[in-house]
């Protein structure tokens, strides 16, 4: 769960490994940044996470169980859905599940 963004580390594991069927990118505990980006990516570097990896399917986690840092609690879901609108990837590439929901890869 605790993942920052690397310029070059989610590039590299594409090449070497291929293109992952599923990805489980953290987007939460990101607020505030000053302090949580060398630790955390934010729903934005998620999204680049994901793009980077190549993965056919992202899940979003480490988000929602408790108060953690500064962003609210749905604010990790809210945040994924426009950024992926902003970089121009479908949500259906890169979900946010509900607690209790599952999905079949």
């Amino acid at each position: 769960g605790d993942t920052a963004h690397d310029e070059v580390m989610f590039q590299q594991i594409a090449h070497e490994c291929g293109p992952p069927d599923l990805a489980l990118i953290p987007i939460g505990a990101y607020a505030p940044r000053w302090f949580m980006a060398a630790q955390h990516c934010d729903p934005a570097e998620a999204v680049r996470i994901h793009q980077e990896v190549g993965a056919r399917l992202s899940i979003g986690i480490h988000w929602g169980t408790f108060p953690l840092t500064d962003e609210g609690r749905e604010d990790p879901p809210a945040e994924l859905t426009r950024a992926l609108e902003a970089a121009g990837v479908p949500p259906t590439a890169f979900r946010c599940l509900s607690p209790g929901e599952s999905v079949t890869v």
